[in-house]
């Protein structure tokens, strides 16, 4: 009877270890994924040498003279080739998190989906995927304020900027980067907390928009005046 036990065990324990082994032929379609996603939106970094810049568009084939001619536009279709991809992978594995292809590769999917318009239709299966800790939960909460403001609802978590062009007093074009609005903002950075981020509200905003920047709080009624005045009549 031992033995029987023993030998049971025995399979279980394989059993487990092959449904827990990485599939790394996915893994490394994810990385390479990952790699393009991230790699086209470091070339648009300020702070970005002209060394690494170059090197970049090396790893990543691009022609320099394209680039400079098309930019986001160069971003965009790279986007639209991803999350086709993406949406294949998931089709037939769910959403591949750690267990199925390890870390970081489990992020390539969530970056994909939130550089998309179809935040949407997935959030559902990334919000499972951070529940069962597939995914940092972090990620939950910034791909849920995300949705929130392409919805033009409050955030919750305050992860999220934005940038709109609208006009001076004199009419004069102007660039006005803010915090997206923050619903019940007294009581934000404990939700942050009960999500896992380790950095505070203020914290946050200071990595989106450099030290100087000086924080007010923007309602909804106040990012439609700001597009409102950048309209032409």
């Amino acid at each position: 009877m031992r033995k029987i036990i023993a030998l049971l065990f025995g399979i279980s324990t394989l059993l487990m270890n092959a449904q827990q082994k990485v599939n790394e032929t996915l893994k490394k379609e994810l990385d390479d994924i990952m790699k393009v996603d991230q790699g086209y939106r470091m070339l648009f970094d300020s702070e970005i040498t002209p060394e690494k810049k170059k090197q970049i568009l090396k790893d990543l084939n691009i022609d320099s003279e394209e680039f400079e001619k098309k930019r986001w536009e160069l971003v965009a279709e790279h986007d639209t080739l991803n999350i086709k991809r993406i949406e294949r992978i998931i089709s037939q594995y769910g959403y591949p998190g750690k267990t199925l292809v390890g870390e970081p590769a489990n992020h390539a999917a969530w970056y994909v989906i939130q550089h998309s318009t179809k935040i949407a239709k997935y959030f559902p299966l990334i919000k499972e995927a951070g529940e069962k800790k597939e995914i940092p939960f972090t990620w939950v909460a910034m791909m849920e304020d995300r949705y929130l403001m392409n919805e033009n609802r409050e955030q919750i978590y305050g992860t999220q900027g934005k940038g709109e062009l609208t006009k001076d007093t004199d009419g004069t074009p102007v660039f006005v980067n803010f915090v997206w609005p923050v619903k019940d903002l007294k009581n934000v950075n404990k939700r942050r907390k009960k999500a896992g981020f380790d950095t505070s509200f203020e914290e946050n905003v200071k990595r989106m928009f450099g030290p100087d920047f000086k924080y007010e709080p923007y309602t909804l009624e106040k990012v439609l005046e700001l597009r409102n005045k950048n309209k032409y009549k």
